[in-house]
């Protein structure tokens, strides 16, 4: 069970970025042209050269504010200005409060304007100013946000996917200011990128083997969820966004990106993890049989798995119940604050139900030690 002294750390939940974040930290010499919060037929949004990025953020009950004849369901979930969230989505001192109402003790934060893996940047006419804006987020969530209470957030940090070498230096950059993770895409081909098996990433995945940071990969950051027509409702791809992670670890396995980096470490972020098992028994079941040229990984599927892979869990009794297949030291916790999926402000609550049956020991190490070990955030 889960004992009053765990500090419980999740490892995904979401920030939305204050209008101050990119003008108060770029180079001042792009200051003139960085994103900005301005006004648009009644909804806020950025504005980055020349175009307009309505906000983006998708609440529940708890954490959107509703409108007189919103419905509260499908598009109204949708904030279209900053005092349609609650504070806490954008400010650092109400998010520490709302945590502590939640029973959370610390987070790790995704974007939401550049997206999750800093894809909105590819959109960039401009790469030199796009860099800019990349070490901007940085700064700012290094050291503004996670500054402001140390002990309570995880700081991680933006690439430039599109300039391999102007990433690794980013990481390296980062890792020296303190950050404990690098955000990074599940699959790079659906944006245009060169593919996980081509190599190119090779320079990246050696960085955060040398630095220790783990990457995250947050479902949907290969532009999108699955979608079998177009006709099909979005709760499909949310209900079974565990594909999108299963693809991204055989891809990531059988490509060989892996291959003599062992600390190289992944976190398959809101993808759950009760079809781990699964997905380990088949893929090295067909890399014991496969007659396919293409499958370059040197070591067993499972075996890359323990060394290099972590999962996460909102509410994922499979995942909790084969814990000892997947690996007790694998699994971590999340609460998805403030998304639809989040349990705010019932998380702790909800983590203490599904681990009711669970040694302490084990409890302890799901809701917070693995989170402290694989993120090197020890307890001050």
């Amino acid at each position: 069970m889960l004992l009053d002294d765990v500090q419980p750390i999740s490892v995904d939940d979401h920030v939305v970025e204050p209008p101050n974040v990119f003008v108060d930290h770029i180079e001042p010499r792009f200051r003139d042209r960085a994103p900005r919060i301005v006004e648009r037929d009644g909804a806020e949004g950025w504005l980055w050269e020349d175009r307009f990025y309505p906000l983006s953020f998708q609440g529940n009950a708890q954490t959107r504010r509703f409108r007189e004849g919103e419905s509260g369901h499908g598009a109204d979930l949708q904030a279209r200005r900053y005092e349609d969230m609650i504070p806490a989505v954008y400010e650092v001192h109400e998010r520490v409060g709302a945590m502590d109402e939640d029973g959370v003790w610390a987070e790790l934060l995704f974007p939401t304007f550049p997206r999750f893996g800093g894809t909105r940047l590819l959109d960039a006419e401009d790469k030199d100013l796009a860099l800019a804006i990349v070490r901007a987020w940085n700064d700012w969530m290094i050291d503004e946000w996670c500054a402001t209470y140390p002990e309570r957030f995880i700081p991680q940090t933006l690439v430039p996917l599109w300039d391999v070498p102007a990433a690794v230096a980013e990481i390296e950059r980062c890792a020296a200011k303190g950050s404990r993770a690098v955000l990074f895409v599940e699959n790079p081909h659906p944006l245009g990128l060169p593919s996980f098996p081509t190599g190119h990433w090779r320079p990246v995945f050696e960085a955060c083997n040398e630095t220790g940071l783990p990457l995250s990969m947050h479902i949907g950051t290969s532009s999108g969820l699955m979608m079998p027509s177009p006709e099909t409702t979005p709760s499909v791809g949310i209900a079974l966004c565990g594909v999108n992670s299963m693809s991204a670890l055989g891809d990531l396995i059988y490509s060989g990106t892996l291959n003599g980096l062992p600390n190289c470490r992944i976190a398959l972020s809101e993808g759950g993890a009760g079809w781990v098992p699964y997905a380990l028994e088949r893929l090295d079941y067909t890399w014991h049989r496969s007659r396919y040229d293409g499958l370059l990984n040197t070591q067993l599927p499972s075996e890359v798995f323990a060394q290099n892979f972590w999962v996460c869990v909102i509410h994922d009794r499979y995942a909790i119940q084969n814990r000892e297949l997947i690996g007790i030291d694998k699994l971590m916790w999340e609460a998805d604050f403030p998304h639809n999926d989040s349990n705010w402000p019932n998380s702790r609550k909800m983590l203490a139900e599904t681990l009711l049956d669970v040694p302490d020991e084990d409890a302890a190490r799901i809701a917070e030690h693995n989170a402290r070990d694989l993120y090197q955030f020890p307890r001050v």
